[in-house]
């Protein structure tokens, strides 16, 4: 039942051990989503609907331990993999939001090297401009932000990028990934 293709059992199982076992479950988690402390602010959970456990009496409150993941990774300072060794490839990412930010982390962590344009002047996009400060604590958002931009991820605000081909020429770019957002709730 998610979206994002989380393997919720694998890290479900690791959390149930504590201690070590939340770091592992948080580097399986992570494996697919980069945003565990902010998905378990804002996801609607979708997981627990098609939970399995849900007949039997109640579904686990997945997203519950997914913050809670999200929140003692940033707590105990938790970092992403090491990247693979660099490729030489540029990738241009066009917008700083969930999309750009997801394909921003995966690209560097497969040794690309990934500049992000934003043309707003904070990173985000509908995380930061669409979701209030008090479902989703701006430091949290932050944080899960600096840990992708820590891979080595560029990150360039307040450019909007107009002429794409230019771009992507003037930078030496070999592949774009436009993420601009749809801008609706």
């Amino acid at each position: 039942g998610c979206p994002v293709g989380e393997d919720i059992q694998g890290w479900l199982y690791e959390a149930e051990s504590g201690g070590e076992g939340y770091e592992r479950a948080w580097r399986l988690l992570t494996s697919t989503n980069p945003f565990p402390a902010v998905m378990g602010r804002v996801c609607y959970h979708p997981c627990e609907t098609a939970c399995s456990r849900a007949p039997l009496d109640e579904a686990v409150g997945i997203n519950s331990v997914e913050r809670f993941l999200g929140d003692e990774a940033i707590r105990a300072g938790f970092s992403l993999p090491e990247p693979q060794p660099a490729t030489g490839r540029r990738v241009l990412v066009i917008g700083s939001g969930p999309s750009g930010l997801s394909a921003a982390y995966q690209l560097a962590l497969r040794g690309h090297h990934v500049t992000i344009r934003e043309q707003a002047g904070k990173p985000g996009g509908m995380m930061r401009c669409g979701i209030p400060a008090y479902r989703l604590p701006r430091e949290i958002l932050d944080a899960e932000i600096e840990r992708i931009l820590a891979l080595g991820v560029e990150l360039r605000l307040s450019e909007r990028v107009e002429d794409l081909r230019a771009v992507m020429r003037e930078g030496s770019y070999d592949a774009a990934f436009v993420a601009v957002g749809a801008h609706v709730a």
